[in-house]
């Protein structure tokens, strides 16, 4: 994990008669601008040197945040250092902890697209369609049918998934059922349970992790954890958690300013961001991001995580009841 403080771009150009070429690439640095700039030079020096011996590359590196380009680190405002946690505020404006250890999962409670159901859904539709089409004898009304089968598919998917699942006791209940089996089979797990918006967080405890250590991808497997974050803890080799509500969530409909809300921004606009930032921050103080439900498993708990623990609930502010989770 690599969250800096100072970054820098650079621009190189090469010129022939016949054509033009022009690179960009960023620097990075957690000491000072200088060597930011110095890095980012260097970087885009390689870059038009191997385009120039006709390697395919990008020619400009996108500015974006959090899961952003490959092999660039986290680009956020860094907000404070705790050892080798960091919290940052991400491109909504939201505090964010990443930790290069602490395993976290969120588990969204929304049902996802899922093309073998919706595959086997259609597969049985149309072959009802056409059943009844060939009886009537009508190509019109087979075609008609087949046509009605790949338009329903999906929502009728979406829709006997939904009942299943209600008929298990709801998506919360599969969620921490899943969980329970999976601590089951691994004894010496022990994950502390949350309450968010949209489903779960889970933390495990009982030991330290790193993004692409084999049992996390089983774990992650195993409770059905968000795709999407599952793929941006490796692509930026941490775990992350939400720290505060999502702006839209309390009543801020505005976008941070200035848009996109990508670090660092320009002199001139700090003001502009400073502004937006005091007022979520305000607002932000009457929410918690989420609330601590239970710890599942063995119970331990290891001392290198036990800081790291202490700041999540604090920040999020995980035990407070009286608090709306947003």
């Amino acid at each position: 994990m690599l969250i800096p403080d100072h970054w820098a771009e650079a621009r190189r150009q090469f010129r022939t008669a016949k054509r033009q070429v022009t690179v960009r690439r960023f620097g990075w640095s957690m000491s000072s601008p200088d060597d930011a700039s110095a890095m980012a030079e260097r970087r885009a020096e390689e870059a038009l040197g191997r385009i120039i011996a006709g390697e395919e590359l990008p020619r400009r590196e996108p500015k974006v945040p959090y899961n952003g380009a490959a092999g660039v680190p986290i680009r956020e405002e860094v907000l404070a250092r705790h050892g080798e946690d960091v919290i940052t505020r991400n491109a909504y404006g939201a505090r964010c902890l990443n930790s290069p250890n602490a395993l976290f999962a969120d588990v969204d409670f929304d049902l996802p697209f899922h093309l073998g159901a919706t595959v086997a859904t259609f597969a049985a539709l149309a072959l009802s369609g056409l059943g009844i089409g060939v009886a009537q004898g009508s190509w019109r009304l087979t075609l008609g049918l087949l046509g009605a089968a790949l338009v329903l598919a999906t929502p009728i998917s979406v829709l006997l998934r939904s009942l299943c699942v209600s008929v298990q006791g709801g998506v919360a209940a599969v969620a921490r059922r899943r969980l329970r089996r999976f601590v089951t089979s691994h004894p010496e797990w022990n994950v502390r349970v949350y309450q968010t918006p949209g489903g779960l967080r889970l933390l495990a405890t009982h030991r330290p992790y790193a993004p692409d250590d084999a049992d996390v991808a089983r774990f992650f497997q195993a409770v059905g954890a968000d795709p999407i974050y599952v793929r941006m803890c490796l692509n930026q080799r941490c775990f992350r958690a939400r720290l505060t509500a999502k702006p839209w969530r309390i009543g801020i409909a505005a976008h941070m300013r200035p848009r996109p809300g990508v670090w660092p921004v320009s002199v001139e606009r700090a003001s502009l961001r400073a502004s937006w930032v005091a007022a979520y921050e305000t607002r932000a103080a009457r929410y918690s991001s989420c609330r601590y439900l239970e710890s599942v498993g063995s119970g331990a708990v290891d001392p290198r995580l036990r800081s790291v623990i202490a700041l999540h609930d604090r920040e999020s502010r995980a035990n407070d009841l009286l608090l709306t989770v947003a």
